[in-house]
C-alpha cells in the first residue's frame, strides 16, 4: 500500500505515472535499451524532449511570444541566471523578500548585479504577501522579482502585483496548479520537484522579445538564448526529469489541464483550512487568511509535545512527512497537484480525531 506523502519535495508523484514508466524504464518501446541509455540526439529522445517542451506550454496555457526552456541546476540556478541574464550596469532589480525563497534570490541575486528590496515581510514574521501599494519601486529597476508560493511559510500571492514594470516569478511550489497572467511577466521559473516531476529539471520561460536583449558576456551555459536557439539542447540535459515532467503533463491533460486541477487544489486546500479554523484554537494557522498557500498548509497545535504526538499518529496511519521545515516548526502538509482528495480526506479526519482524544 502507498503512503499519502505531504512532503514539499520531492513530493508524490501520480502512481499511474510510476508504472508507465516502470513499464518502459528497462526496454524503451522495444529498442532493447532504456531511454536513459540512448543518446539525447537520437530520433526517440528527441520525441521525448520536443514533446514535454510543447505539452509545458500548452498545460500552463503559454502564450506564443514565450520560449520553454529546459535547464540543469534548479530553480537555485535561476537566482544567479536571471539578473546575470536582464541586468544591465544601468538597471537594476527589484525584489519581495517574502519569506526564505524570496530572501535566497536576494542573496544570490546581490552578486550579479544591482538588486534592492522592495518590500520585506520580515518584520510581521511572513504571514503574508505585499498588496500592491506595499511595494516600493526605485528609478531604472529592469523587473520585479515575487516568488508567486512560499513554501517554508505558507503564503501565496493571491493576485500578481502590476506596477508597471515587469515581473520575474519562481513558482517552484505551485507551478502548473493555478493560471497566471502572461502579460505581467518577463520570466517564469521554477523547479519541477513539487507539481510537475522528480528534481532535476527547471522550467524557464522567457519572453521571446527579451531573449533579443540578454547579455552575450556570459559563459554559454548562462545564457538563455543560447538554451533557447538550440531547444534545450546545447548540452546533455537531465533526460530523466524531462521524460518524466513529459508524462506528469500528459496525465494532467487527461484530467482536464490546469483549469480542473487549480480547481482541485482550491478545493483540497479549503477541506485543510475548515478543518484548521473549525477546531476551536486547537489547530491555528499564523497566515493571514487571505493570503493563505493552496499548496502548503502550515499549522500549530498547542504545544510541541502535541504536534509531535499528531505526527506520530499520522505515520501510524500511513500519512508521512508532515512535519513543518526545521526553521519553523509546527505541522506542514503539501498537496500538490498528485496528491489525491482522499489524502486530504484522511488527514482531515486524523485532525478531528485527535482533537477530540487529546
Amino acid at each position: 500500500m502507498r503512503k499519502f506523502n505531504f512532503s514539499a519535495g520531492p513530493c508524490t508523484l501520480p502512481v499511474e505515472v510510476l508504472h508507465e514508466a516502470e513499464q518502459e524504464f528497462v526496454d524503451y518501446h522495444g529498442a532493447g535499451m532504456s531511454l536513459m541509455e540512448m543518446s539525447h540526439r537520437s530520433a526517440a529522445y528527441d520525441e521525448v524532449h520536443r514533446g514535454a517542451m510543447d505539452r509545458a506550454k500548452s498545460v500552463f496555457e503559454v502564450p506564443d511570444d514565450f520560449e520553454v526552456l529546459f535547464l540543469g541546476g534548479g530553480a537555485t540556478l535561476q537566482f544567479a541566471m536571471v539578473p546575470l541574464n536582464l541586468l544591465t550596469p544601468d538597471t537594476r532589480g527589484g525584489y519581495v523578500d517574502s519569506g526564505a525563497w524570496g530572501k535566497k534570490a536576494i542573496a544570490d541575486g546581490s552578486h550579479h548585479g544591482e538588486v534592492y528590496v522592495a518590500w520585506s515581510g520580515a518584520g510581521d514574521g511572513y504571514v503574508r504577501m505585499p498588496r500592491p501599494e506595499d511595494v516600493r519601486l526605485e528609478p531604472d529597476t529592469r523587473y520585479l522579482h515575487v516568488t508567486s508560493n512560499e513554501t517554508i511559510h505558507g503564503i501565496r500571492f493571491p493576485e500578481f502585483p502590476d506596477l508597471g514594470v515587469p515581473l520575474v516569478g519562481d513558482m517552484s511550489s505551485d507551478y502548473m496548479s493555478r493560471a497566471i497572467p502572461w502579460e505581467l511577466f518577463d520570466v517564469v521559473y521554477g523547479g519541477a520537484q513539487k507539481n510537475l516531476g522528480p528534481a532535476g529539471v527547471d522550467i524557464t520561460f522567457v519572453r521571446r522579445s527579451v531573449l533579443e536583449h540578454t547579455n552575450r558576456e556570459l559563459a554559454s551555459y548562462l545564457r538563455y538564448d543560447v538554451h533557447a536557439s538550440s531547444a534545450s539542447l546545447h548540452n546533455t540535459p537531465p533526460v530523466f526529469a524531462i521524460y518524466m515532467v513529459g508524462k506528469v503533463l500528459t496525465w494532467m491533460e487527461q484530467r482536464g489541464g490546469l483549469g480542473a486541477f487549480e480547481a482541485e487544489s482550491a478545493k483540497k486546500a479549503a477541506m485543510l483550512y475548515e478543518a484548521i479554523d473549525g477546531s476551536d484554537g486547537f489547530y491555528r494557522s499564523p497566515v493571514d487568511p487571505a493570503y493563505r498557500s493552496h499548496m502548503n498548509i502550515v499549522f500549530r497545535l498547542p504545544d510541541e509535545a502535541l504536534e509531535k504526538q499528531f505526527l506520530a499518529a499520522a505515520a501510524a496511519r500511513d500519512m508521512v512527512n508532515l512535519k513543518g521545515h526545521r526553521s519553523v516548526g509546527g505541522v506542514r502538509a503539501s498537496i500538490y497537484n498528485a496528491m489525491p482528495l482522499a489524502g486530504v480526506e484522511a488527514l482531515v479526519e486524523l485532525m478531528g480525531e485527535f482533537r477530540a482524544d487529546a
